[in-house]
């Protein structure tokens, strides 16, 4: 009993013999993976009025613990992403009142971003609703497969996708 994947490389198989498609399988599955996880996803932060983006930035700032701030800097390596995408960003969760920018004290060329206490609300009830759901999503595996899949997973990260100079051009 196969899935869709299983059909596509079965027929890939007849075609092209001569390849090794076992890793097409692998990553097959996970892009069907995220493709169906992302709207699931996307629903629980809609309810808070957020993007993902702006969940990841608020998220950021509250497990940096009291008083939950951060220069701009560390929040883009945090996130891995750009400063000017951060900038975005942070303009759209400063309008809305969930973080805060201050000039930094002791270097006045930067400056602090921190979260509100309506941002701390609104990150710790979306989180709780996003743990709740990703679990839900997860009730398939045994703890056991959950643990073995982010072994794999994480493998993956070790290898040539999570290390740059790794990569072919």
């Amino acid at each position: 009993m196969g899935d869709a994947i299983d059909g596509i490389l079965e027929q890939w198989r007849r075609e092209r013999p001569d390849l090794d498609l076992s890793a097409m399988g692998v990553f097959g599955r996970l892009a069907q993976v995220m493709r169906l996880l992302e709207p699931q996803v996307d629903r629980v932060f809609t309810k808070h009025g957020l993007r993902q983006g702006e969940f990841d930035v608020l998220a950021a700032l509250r497990r940096a613990g009291p008083p939950y701030t951060l220069i701009p800097s560390e929040l883009s390596a945090v996130l891995m992403m750009s400063r000017a995408g951060m900038t975005n960003r942070l303009d759209r969760l400063e309008a809305a009142g969930l973080v805060e920018r201050s000039l930094d004290p002791t270097d006045r060329r930067s400056f602090r971003v921190r979260l509100t206490g309506e941002g701390r609300r609104v990150v710790d009830e979306s989180l709780t609703e996003h743990a709740a759901n990703l679990a839900r999503l997860a009730a398939p595996l045994t703890s056991e497969d959950a643990e073995t899949l982010a072994g794999i997973l994480r493998k993956l990260l070790d290898g040539p996708l999570g290390n740059p100079g790794d990569r072919e051009a």
